[in-house]
């Protein structure tokens, strides 16, 4: 039975991914940094659980043994999000991750899987596709674009397979409070009569995130296809469209108070995924 080593196991997107690992008959090592966090969920006692904060991290360690020597790594953990344009994303989280990563792969992992964003394409617009050169323009931007080219550097020394994720929108289950979504159904549930939100007529690419982990399983399990993938819908959706879709799907209905809030300055108006890469994953995976 492969055994998986999943990092930021507690997260949005590292909960899902650990109950379809479990659905698959995967022997699944599960770490984050709070044991406390993980005892709440439904895969506590189904998964090998071992803590760490990449903040006490000691580069006298051998973490390939720590973990338990896992065929494939998927490292989900990253701090401090959404706050996309603080310092300590290229400060502190950039050399601790790499310094982890650098880590495994000296002492035999051979198999990595790391989620990257789509904020790494910077300001570009249209439909994005990996072979674009990359402008980063916030903090965690850069810090992610930048710990790919560093183990793009590294890999060539190790020789191990890397598969960096670009992750574009998702929803759902868990999600950051602060999220549009989640900010609707706490609107909703208030019985409010208005929700603010911007003009929405930006164009994003919105995935579920139930399938967001499908996919970033059929990027990590195989090792046909490598390097950056994005990992996306590859549809463009209205902002506003989305939010009217979601209210038509909840069968609930509340006023949009469209203009209230400015567009974000840290990504374009009209963007999304160009999904190539990850439909022949799929197709090879059928």
């Amino acid at each position: 039975m492969k055994k998986v080593l999943v990092t930021g196991a507690t997260g949005f997107i590292g909960n899902h991914v650990i109950n379809q690992l479990l659905q698959k008959n995967y022997e699944v090592v599960a770490s984050s940094s709070s044991i406390d966090k993980a005892k709440l969920k439904n895969w506590f006692a189904s998964v090998k659980y071992i803590p760490l904060d990449l903040a006490q991290f000691d580069k006298g360690v051998n973490y390939a043994s720590y973990f338990d020597h896992p065929d494939h790594v998927i490292h989900l953990a990253w701090e401090g999000l959404p706050n996309y344009k603080a310092s300590f994303h290229v400060e502190k989280n950039l050399p601790r991750h790499f310094a982890f990563l650098e880590n495994l792969t000296a002492n035999g992992v051979t198999d990595l899987t790391v989620t990257g964003t789509c904020f790494e394409y910077g300001m570009q617009e249209g439909c994005l596709a990996e072979s674009l050169e990359t402008f980063p323009a916030n903090s965690y931007a850069v810090a992610k674009d930048t710990l790919r080219k560093r183990l793009e550097i590294l890999q060539q020394k190790t020789g191990f397979r890397l598969k960096w994720v670009r992750l574009f929108y998702m929803y759902g289950t868990g999600q950051n409070p602060n999220s549009l979504l989640s900010q609707l159904d706490q609107a909703l549930a208030k019985a409010e009569a208005v929700f603010n939100m911007s003009g929405g007529e930006q164009q994003r690419d919105y995935l579920p995130v139930e399938q967001v982990a499908a996919n970033i399983l059929d990027i990590a399990l195989q090792a046909n296809v490598t390097g950056v993938i994005n990992c996306c819908s590859g549809t463009p959706v209205k902002v506003k469209d989305f939010v009217e879709n979601y209210l038509n799907a909840k069968q609930a209905t509340i006023k949009l108070n469209l203009g209230y809030y400015p567009y974000a300055d840290y990504e374009p108006m009209n963007f999304w995924g160009d999904d190539k890469k990850l439909n022949s994953i799929k197709s090879n995976n059928e």
